[in-house]
């Protein structure tokens, strides 16, 4: 299972990168893997701006269908087009070409309350 120490991670299976004051975010390769091969991504939140918690689309899989969470409050800049043709980015490359949004972050600091690695490898147990 690959969590990269770089992410913060949620218990959600969200993941988030910063990048400056913008942020990436998806789901884990955990997640993915539980889901099966996605079909469909789904985000109707692009301009909105939400609080932690919050669902910010929807992921499709062959038998189920998942809200997306995001991991900290900020406003939806972006989905990710390619995902559109190619849901199954996200199961072959959940941290790079498969994320699903980029977030302006309202307070940097929010992620300080947001899992590392570690701490979530121990949630899914690796």
């Amino acid at each position: 299972m690959n969590v990269p120490a770089n992410l913060k991670y949620t218990k959600d299976h969200e993941w988030i990168r910063l990048e400056g004051d913008i942020a990436y975010v998806g789901i884990t390769d955990f997640a993915q893997s539980e889901l099966g091969e996605i079909v469909f991504v789904e985000v109707e939140t692009v301009g909105e701006t939400l609080s932690e918690g919050e669902v910010f689309g929807t992921v499709e899989a062959v038998k189920t269908v998942s809200d997306l969470y995001i991991p900290i409050k900020g406003t939806v800049l972006e989905f990710n087009e390619e995902l559109e043709d190619a849901p199954e980015l996200v199961n072959d490359d959940p941290y790079n070409e498969g994320w699903m949004v980029k977030i302006s972050v309202a307070n940097v600091s929010d992620l300080d309350e947001l899992l590392s690695a570690t701490e979530y490898e121990a949630i899914i147990g690796v």
